[in-house]
């Protein structure tokens, strides 16, 4: 199972998230903690630090306090699937297998189309199955067929990571993926097999590619899957991880409130909504960014597929946080080539 790290993190107290995501990277555990501490005694909703915290004490291996704190994550925030995801993968390292699936469950039903949460499950269903055939070879060791099915399982996860590290930018500083996978219990008499559970928020480690850069702290989930071309259709150049640079820059430039490098990223012949003019747009854009005193927007789980080498589709979960709105949507955004860079011809809110 993979730990995932959330996207979707407040904008206030950007900096000192920041600041603990940078030395939770660092291995610096203790002193992230304490800041973490310090700034949750003021500020004790804090999503994104409470994220945060919850990576550090994994790391730290304090699973019940992990627990703790990834559990009042999902209570809070039902709508957000990934503190579900990492509570789920704290399950399986107890073996607590059961308690792991409904987290997983709870997560896809939060967000049918979250790709890791479905890996994880399979994974939990195939260390419960595993569990099934070793009571059965107890009970007659000479049943073969359950002797050959728990043989497939065991090929199923040799060779896979016991940590997955999965890079979510959250913006600037909330976090991203973080994909840990901690040991599951065998059954007794065996060896112990690492399981490949991915988890989220866990903050980008070194050589880790970031969540938003993947969902609330830094590194996240797989940073883009790009969609394999249809039958009959030649393949195209798979720019889907600069197409995943550019969202990650906009969605930068927007939270920095940088409204003419954020208006940099839309194409010449961009299409806004509504039928609104091109100055129109602008304009409106410029007022809405500029009004609210700090903003974060993250981008989570972007799917990219190409029509050609100069034209790509993105599909992904937007957050958006002001000082007075919060909220999450799906979009969808339709890209050009322009050169070397990549800019935004039309953009679809999905709800």
């Amino acid at each position: 199972m993979a730990v995932v790290m959330l996207l979707a993190v407040a904008a206030v107290g950007a900096d000192e998230n920041e600041e603990v995501a940078k030395l939770y990277r660092q291995g610096n555990l203790a002193k992230a903690l304490e800041q973490a501490d310090t700034y949750l005694a003021g500020k004790p909703r804090d999503a994104q630090m409470r994220f945060n915290k919850g990576l550090i004490l994994t790391e730290q291996k304090k699973v019940p306090d992990a627990i703790k704190i990834f559990s009042s994550l999902s209570e809070d925030y039902p709508d957000l699937p990934e503190p579900y995801n990492n509570l789920a993968v704290l399950y399986a390292s107890q073996g607590q297998y059961e308690k792991a699936r409904d987290a997983l469950e709870a997560a896809i039903r939060t967000h049918p189309s979250y790709s890791t949460a479905h890996e994880n499950l399979g994974d939990i269903y195939a260390k419960m199955a595993s569990q099934a055939y070793g009571k059965a070879l107890q009970l007659d060791k000479e049943n073969t067929a359950a002797q050959t099915k728990l043989s497939m399982i065991k090929d199923l996860f040799t060779g896979k990571p016991r940590i997955q590290t999965a890079a979510a930018a959250v913006s600037a500083s909330p976090a991203p993926g973080v994909p840990m996978a901690p040991a599951e219990k065998g059954e007794k008499g065996e060896k112990e097999e690492k399981g490949p559970l991915k988890s989220e928020p866990k903050a980008a480690g070194k050589g880790e590619k970031s969540l938003a850069e993947k969902s609330v702290p830094e590194k996240s989930e797989k940073i883009a899957v790009a969609e394999k071309p249809e039958q009959g259709k030649a393949p195209v150049s798979d720019d889907s991880e600069e197409v995943v640079r550019t969202l990650t820059a906009w969605a930068k430039a927007w939270s920095d409130k940088d409204v003419n490098a954020y208006l940099a990223f839309y194409a010449s012949d961009f299409r806004p909504p509504g039928g609104a003019t091109r100055a129109a747009w602008e304009k409106a854009r410029r007022e809405r960014i500029s009004k609210p005193k700090s903003i974060h927007v993250a981008v989570a789980n972007p799917k990219v597929s190409f029509t050609d080498a100069t034209h790509a589709k993105a599909s992904f979960r937007q957050s958006y946080h002001s000082d007075s709105i919060r909220n999450h949507t799906g979009k969808t955004v339709e890209l050009v080539k322009s050169g070397a860079k990549w800019l935004i011809q039309q953009e679809h809110v999905v709800r």
